[in-house]
């Protein structure tokens, strides 16, 4: 069976703008349902062991779930994911101030970042996959950005994986850090809880967080601390040590540093495996950084998820980069090209 795409209408938002969603599906079992509200992955299936095909993403299949409000599930993040101190950052001698939603910081691009946007989408077919281009043009001033961004994120799903492109180019000076937010759980439609899932994170540093979740500091080796994933672990074993950082997370929301042959070199950057299913996913980028969240503040109120009922891997850059010129830069200009790329790659074991 050949890779396809099935296009149908989900219903309009409030505003009155259509949303559409596309359904990927290849000759090897994987399905990937993305709409174009948010650019959201909303439905992931793969197989387990025994070839049995199931959603391996929180989320839901209609469209009004996602407008009444989600912890972004499946959501494209943008302009900038993760936390930047203050809602604010300076750039070519001027102060932008930013919208404020976690506290006094700005998160995931503030409060109607990319995944509450309507994307223009469009669907392709060839000989080894299928997929959607979305397009979204973030107006000069967004959320309190300079300049106009164009941007556009690619989902392609061929036989063993998903892959997800990010391209963009702005008018001005700006700071640009996408990436995407799905909560992943293996044994399928969430029958089992995370902390039972074997992690590997190909990084010997992670960023402490204050009490805030701003990185302080330097980066601190994960050798001899419950961050340590260089080496198969089940996600619940040291997830309630009495340990600071932990403490301050509820559990796991820290960027791993990655470590990376080259800059923007796509590498290996985790494997997640279930190991009642079989279900096993590889996560490859071209980011320095992947921010390994468990969930600890899903509460129910959104489909009935409850704590750590999902994970996430995002790939992205550092939080707070635009204040921290000590790390890799998010900077894009004009004339630039703003390129990133992750691959989820399913196998079975």
């Amino acid at each position: 069976m050949r890779d396809v795409l099935v296009v149908d209408a989900l219903g309009r938002t409030p505003e009155g703008r259509e949303v559409e969603r596309y359904s990927l599906r290849s000759g090897a079992g994987l399905r990937a349902d993305v709409m174009s509200y948010g650019a959201t992955l909303m439905r992931l299936e793969a197989p387990d062991r025994n070839g049995r095909c199931e959603n391996i993403v929180l989320g839901f299949d209609a469209l009004a779930p996602y407008l009444a409000g989600t912890p972004y599930f499946g959501a494209t993040i943008g302009r900038y994911a993760n936390r930047i101190a203050g809602a604010r950052f300076a750039l070519d001698g001027r102060d932008y101030p930013l919208a404020a939603n976690d506290g006094c910081n700005h998160l995931h691009g503030g409060v109607r970042g990319f995944d509450k946007a309507v994307w223009d989408a469009q669907g392709f077919e060839r000989a080894d996959g299928a997929g959607v281009v979305l397009r979204y043009v973030s107006a000069d001033g967004e959320e309190g950005y300079p300049g106009e961004l164009e941007v556009e994120v690619a989902y392609e799903l061929t036989r063993d994986r998903l892959t997800i492109a990010y391209r963009a180019r702005a008018t001005k000076p700006t700071h640009v850090n996408l990436t995407h937010h799905s909560y992943f759980n293996l044994s399928g439609a969430a029958l089992r809880n995370v902390e039972t899932h074997e992690l590997t994170i190909n990084a010997d540093r992670f960023m402490p967080v204050d009490e805030e979740l701003i990185p302080v500091g330097d980066p601190k080796p994960v050798e001899d601390t419950p961050f340590d994933f260089r080496t198969a672990r089940l996600v619940g074993a040291r997830i309630g040590t009495d340990d600071a950082q932990l403490r301050v997370g509820g559990g796991y929301d820290h960027t791993f540093v990655l470590n990376k042959t080259a800059a923007g070199a796509l590498g290996q950057a985790a494997l997640l495996r279930d190991p009642a299913s079989g279900r096993a996913m590889e996560v490859w980028t071209t980011e320095p950084g992947l921010q390994f969240y468990s969930g600890n503040h899903l509460d129910g109120a959104a489909g009935g998820f409850g704590r750590r009922a999902g994970l996430c891997l995002e790939p992205q850059h550092f939080p707070n980069s635009p204040n921290r010129p000590d790390f890799p830069s998010t900077l894009l200009r004009p004339g630039d090209a703003y390129g990133s790329r992750t691959e989820f790659v399913f196998t079975t074991t």
